[in-house]
């Protein structure tokens, strides 16, 4: 048996690929593939329609607030929301590349503050005590780093427009929206495959929107009129919003977010504890700010050779995708919403054979 632990495209919920094959032979009794079906057919508009009403219904998400879905992944979101939203100036938390690219692509449009950066310990943990600027436009944060292993567990009070991009821990945890002015990020982690990038946004920031855009990048263009109010001015990703849609709805079934919040937990829990107490691994992010859905660590120093030989045992056991990003090195076990707890079953008890033969 595989376990995948891949940090993106990501494990997804098996009722999700089933309802996705069956819609690329026949979607919706139509006798047509869903690859091959006009999105301005009934069918499709009720699932655009289902699918943003999924998004509300499990992050409770307020009527004031536009849900899209769009092309081009979270790093077109890094210049998009600066051109739409950055007038003067603009805060950034820097705690991983995602969010330093992010306040790289903002520099286009307007000054940039790096209010705090955790970059002194290679992002092993989240800045505190910094101050946002009361006069910029919005403060930008990326709650999940998924190179380094940490997050931002809780949605803070902030002086000012709050953006985040939330791509790998979406609902994993319950979020309180009207903390923020903008949420968005790709869906490869935990709501679906590549392909399609979630925005979701306060209504009233749209009308202020100063600087003159090309169409495709004025977030008014895929709300408006235009896009009969879904998303739709032109042709969306089909795919990858129907599996979005699949793996909402799997999402539902176990109870919603606050569920799925403490199955990831639990998971996590599970193989942080294993990390701590096997002497052959060590965590690399700080313990507070521990990732619940990217779980990174390296060999203890005094086993630093046994690296590749662990690799190729844990590779021999089933296990996918857990060699850590080149930056960091070590291991990464990625354990997004559908990854299943007998997968981290599996991989604590192989980081335990490997300590019976090895320490």
């Amino acid at each position: 048996m595989k376990h995948n632990f891949n940090a993106g495209p990501c494990v997804l919920p098996k009722p999700a690929v089933e309802a996705t094959i069956e819609a690329i032979r026949n979607f919706d009794n139509t006798g047509i593939g869903i690859l091959e079906i006009s999105h301005r057919t009934p069918g499709w508009e009720r699932i655009m329609a289902e699918t943003e009403q999924l998004w509300r219904d499990l992050l409770n998400i307020p009527d004031n607030y536009a849900v899209m879905f769009l092309g081009g992944g979270a790093s077109t979101q890094f210049y998009t929301v600066a051109a739409n939203f950055l007038n003067k100036k603009a805060a950034y938390l820097e705690t991983g590349v995602w969010a330093k690219k992010a306040a790289k692509e903002a520099k286009f449009y307007g000054e940039v503050e790096v209010v705090a950066s955790s970059a002194d310990k290679n992002y092993s943990y989240i800045p505190k005590g910094y101050t946002v600027p009361a006069d910029a436009d919005y403060f930008h944060i990326t709650t999940n780093n998924t190179i380094y292993g940490t997050e931002i567990k809780t949605d803070m009070d902030c002086p000012v427009n709050l953006i985040a991009d939330m791509s790998s821990d979406i609902m994993s945890r319950p979020v309180d929206v009207t903390k923020y002015a903008l949420i968005y990020g790709g869906a490869q982690k935990n709501v679906g495959p590549a392909g399609v990038t979630f925005v979701i946004v306060r209504k009233d920031l749209l009308a202020q929107i100063q600087r003159k855009l090309p169409t495709m990048v004025n977030y008014n263009t895929h709300i408006g009129a235009e896009a009969k109010d879904n998303s739709m001015f032109n042709t969306p990703p089909v795919l990858p919003i129907f599996v979005m849609h699949e793996t909402l709805k799997w999402v539902k079934s176990l109870g919603g977010v606050a569920a799925m919040h403490k199955i990831n937990v639990d998971k996590a829990d599970m193989l942080y504890n294993e990390i701590d107490r096997n002497k052959m691994f060590v965590g690399t992010a700080a313990k507070e700010d521990r990732s619940l859905m990217n779980v990174c660590f390296v060999m203890a120093e005094q086993y630093k050779e046994k690296e590749a030989e662990f690799m190729d045992f844990a590779k021999k056991a089933g296990m996918v995708g857990i060699k850590g990003h080149r930056s960091v090195g070590g291991f990464r076990a990625s354990i997004y919403n559908a990854c299943p707890v007998e997968s981290v079953q599996a991989l604590v008890a192989c980081m335990q054979e490997f300590e019976k033969l090895n320490a």
